[in-house]
């Protein structure tokens, strides 16, 4: 089922959402026909029960398509809408069509509620945001946007008239491990694209009669690119490693800080191997090397989460074995 899943998702993802699509919606172009394809097919619900309307499947057998999402780039929430809708048919709460980027807010001075950014807060319907212990869905398109770093994401405010015109959840989800989740599986998937797509450019290009794939210096390069990226694979995929659609807290932390922490030694070598070439607009590879980067930050650095892991570590006294075995337990 889910092989049958996900390989409708890369093909849909293949035939919609090219890099001309994904140039276009970052230069603010309207994300409404990508994301109406993505509805439309059903992959937004795969991890809300049947009885909810869902497909019900579980995070492990989601997974493949959570890496979709970064090997393609896709310039709308989809990661985070499964993740978020999950969130939502656990509480009980109704789901609105749309996408749902996730986010954690503070309140104003004036009583609104703010979140400084929002991954991919310029092209989401929803929010689904934390605050004080709860947590509130509320529409983006009724926020004052502030543009970040990243095209896709922005800092939004709504007012307290907006926000108290919302019932709370009656159960608050911990929105940084549903987006560090999210992240994780999508830094997986665009490291894959750019180690690929750098594996095919050393191959491709010749500089004194012979690719420069040939030379010991480019292949150690790409032998290094490698082991980060397909060590930060398998973290992912233990981040998502559950028979429900709940991720685990230490597994998560294991995904992320693997991930994030492959983030800078990939694009940087990507770069270095396909030399200036690399850094323009009107190449690809920047698509995915920006996100990495962006993704690497969004839901807690590799930091961040080497402090949980330690924190687990020092609960659980032993060999580091044991710990391993913990993160690795399915559920």
């Amino acid at each position: 089922m889910d092989d049958l899943f996900s390989d409708a998702v890369r093909q849909l993802l293949t035939d919609r959402c090219t890099p001309a699509v994904v140039r276009q919606i970052e230069a603010g172009g309207s994300p409404v026909a990508l994301w109406q394809d993505l509805e439309a097919a059903g992959f937004a619900d795969a991890l809300v029960p049947e009885a909810q309307g869902g497909a019900g499947l579980s995070l492990t057998e989601v997974y493949p398509v959570l890496e979709l999402c970064g090997a393609h780039a896709v310039p709308v929430p989809l990661a985070e809408t499964l993740l978020a809708r999950a969130a939502l048919a656990r509480a009980g709460v109704p789901i609105p069509k749309g996408s749902m980027a996730l986010a954690r807010g503070r309140s104003t001075d004036a009583g609104g509620l703010c979140c400084d950014t929002v991954q991919g807060g310029r092209v989401a319907d929803w929010v689904l945001v934390a605050i004080g212990g709860q947590g509130v869905l509320l529409p983006a398109a009724q926020a004052v946007q502030t543009p970040a770093s990243f095209a896709l994401d922005a800092g939004l405010t709504w007012t307290p008239a907006q926000v108290t015109a919302v019932a709370p959840l009656s159960v608050a989800p911990d929105v940084q491990l549903l987006l560090a989740c999210a992240n994780a599986a999508q830094l997986a998937g665009a490291l894959l694209s750019v180690f690929n797509r750098t594996l095919q450019y050393a191959n491709d290009r010749n500089q004194f009669g012979r690719p420069i794939g040939k030379f010991q210096a480019i292949q150690h390069q790409l032998s290094v690119m490698a082991e980060q990226t397909f060590a930060a694979r398998m973290a992912a995929q233990i981040g998502c490693c559950s028979v429900t659609s709940q991720p685990e807290r230490l597994r998560v932390a294991v995904a992320k800080a693997r991930t994030s922490e492959a983030v800078v030694e990939v694009a940087a070598l990507s770069h270095s191997i396909h030399g200036a070439i690399g850094f323009t607009a009107e190449f690809d590879l920047q698509l995915f090397t920006r996100r990495l980067h962006a993704w690497r930050q969004a839901g807690g650095s590799e930091s961040y989460w080497h402090d949980v892991v330690g924190a687990e570590a020092l609960d659980h006294p032993g060999l580091a074995l044991d710990l391993i075995r913990i993160a690795t337990e399915v559920v």
